[in-house]
């Protein structure tokens, strides 16, 4: 029989992502004039505005978490990351934002209980930048100055044949949305709801996610 966690795991769980995010309120968004936590809150609230599923609201919350979580369990993820694709190169090459803290952001999350489809809108934030810069140029030159910077050392815009791959995917037009939520939470003074309006959203959620065995 499969397992499911029980109410104070998930309660447990939630209290652990909500004190990694609180550290965002100390840390300015990537040149940006917020803080990683006003960003992530942000991000959610307009998926919230949207009338998002759960799922989607809670990749929206927790979308930079690789950028939050545990210095050693993201160092253990990239590590499992590159033993599973047995790479050559040093771990000095792993760089956050090539293969990085959206990458960790989803294995972090999947380990914690959260659904297949909260870690993969997680990981795809940064590869859905990469398509909207390939198909529209308009979108390119929105970018802030931080923004475009950054896409250089996340691979740069999507080939031809990677955007065709990418329109694929199921969860396609959820990935690029969360994008746009993405890059339009950047408003300074902006006052919403906090964390804790989302707990038991995230509750609800893990509640209904077997455990991983």
């Amino acid at each position: 029989m499969t397992a499911l966690p029980d109410l104070n795991m998930a309660k447990q769980t939630v209290a652990s992502i909500f004190a990694v995010l609180e550290e965002g309120s100390k840390k300015e968004y990537l040149g940006e004039d917020i803080s990683q936590l006003e960003h992530s809150l942000q991000t959610a609230q307009q998926a919230r505005d949207a009338q998002a599923d759960d799922e989607t609201v809670i990749a929206a919350l927790l979308h930079d978490i690789g950028q939050f979580c545990d210095r050693q369990a993201a160092m253990d993820i990239m590590a499992e990351a590159s033993d599973l694709q047995d790479k050559t190169e040093s771990t000095s090459t792993v760089k956050v934002g090539v293969k990085g803290h959206e990458y960790i952001g989803g294995q972090y999350l999947r380990k914690l209980g959260f659904s297949e489809n909260v870690a993969q809108l997680v990981e795809a934030h940064v590869v859905a930048k990469r398509y909207l810069t390939a198909t529209d140029r308009a979108y390119y030159d929105g970018l802030s100055s931080a923004s475009k910077a950054s896409l250089k050392y996340q691979g740069g815009p999507f080939s031809e044949d990677q955007v065709k791959e990418f329109e694929r995917d199921p969860l396609f037009r959820k990935k690029v949305q969360l994008r746009l939520w993405d890059d339009k939470a950047k408003v300074v003074g902006l006052d919403l709801p906090g964390l804790a309006s989302y707990k038991d959203t995230i509750i609800g959620h893990l509640l209904r996610e077997p455990l991983q065995q």
